[in-house]
């Protein structure tokens, strides 16, 4: 049984959210929620707030969080947003505010 959630356009880069999602990835679902609470990433209340909304849609169909896993977790890339700071001499240069797709899939462990 598997349960997924996905958390879109969220304003971090891939690169960074990465870093978070790898930490929580293959652990239970509570050992999950600590590491997440105790990040200083700032992105870690969003992979949260998609971590709850999986064992949510998962306790929907009868299974209990405790005996819950996080199977994968990805972050794919979103649209990035262009903007332009003044250089000197008139010129300019581009900024590049990313975006990214968080995924969470929680599921029970097979044998």
């Amino acid at each position: 049984m598997e349960a997924r959630a996905q958390a879109r356009y969220v304003r971090v880069s891939p690169r960074k959210a990465r870093l978070v999602i790898d930490m929580i990835r293959g652990q239970k679902v509570p050992r999950a929620r600590e590491i997440l609470k105790f990040s200083d990433r700032n992105v870690a209340e969003v992979v949260e707030k998609c971590l709850n909304s999986a064992v949510a849609n998962a306790e929907r169909e009868g299974t209990k969080a405790e005996n819950l896993l996080v199977k994968t977790t990805y972050a794919d890339e979103g649209p990035t947003l262009k903007r332009f700071r003044p250089r000197a001499k008139g010129s300019a240069s581009r900024i590049r505010k990313r975006t990214c797709h968080i995924t969470v899939i929680v599921g029970t462990k097979e044998a």
